[in-house]
């Protein structure tokens, strides 16, 4: 997992790159959780995010927003970030131009930035949203959802509570066309200690399904 640095908007960004092994390799863009709370790319989930893309052959980047470790800049409140989720992966699909596909996944605060750049760039076809903050950030933006996607969630959370998430859920499994595969993990706080084992198993189950149907489907639109 290499080291890059590469242009955001306000400087350079810090990141770990994981190039496909196939020249049409889809791309993974992976998003930690906030930087005024310890969030960085290193963080436990997302790297075992990463991991997961990696090994199914995806090109996958993990990096720091602005202001953490060697990115360069201040934090925005969210909006420089999704700035710079944007100009990450633009610089993803500046080396991969035949990637047959895009994801975004994050955790927490990550969680909303890559469901607000979701609803930015089309290419996107899916994501993977862990422990999204439903109580205390606003997805109201997700009028309508342009993808199905995952959604996974500690039953114990004590940050975000478990209704809040089940209720944003539910709101976009109303829209026509989205499906969300929401899974509650028992007994898991919102770190998922002791239980990283059993999220990373629900993370690569949906990968594995998706990537398994993805023929299916291109068949069935075509």
């Amino acid at each position: 997992m290499p080291e890059v640095l590469f242009a955001g908007p306000t400087g350079r960004l810090e990141g770990r790159y994981s190039p496909g092994k196939s020249p049409t390799a889809p791309l993974a863009l992976i998003l930690h959780p906030h930087p005024q709370h310890g969030g960085t790319m290193n963080n436990k989930i997302v790297y075992q995010l990463y991991n997961a893309f990696a090994e199914r052959d995806f090109a996958t980047l993990r990096f720091n927003f602005r202001g953490v470790g060697r990115s360069q800049g201040t934090y925005d409140r969210g909006e420089g970030e999704l700035s710079d989720a944007a100009a990450a992966l633009d610089w993803m699909q500046g080396i991969n131009r035949n990637a047959r596909g895009v994801w975004v996944a994050g955790f927490s605060f990550g969680a909303w930035i890559g469901m607000q750049l979701l609803m930015r760039r089309p290419e996107i076809e899916s994501f993977i949203s862990v422990a999204p903050p439903a109580n205390m950030l606003d997805f109201n933006f997700l009028a309508p959802c342009p993808a199905s996607g995952q959604v996974i969630h500690g039953a114990n959370d004590e940050i975000v509570p478990e209704p809040f998430v089940a209720k944003l859920v539910h709101k976009l499994t109303n829209q026509r066309g989205v499906h969300i595969d929401y899974r509650i993990v028992p007994n898991a706080g919102h770190f998922f200690t002791n239980e990283l084992e059993t999220l990373t198993e629900h993370v690569e189950d949906y990968l594995d399904l998706a990537l398994h149907q993805r023929p299916v489907a291109l068949a069935m639109t075509a």
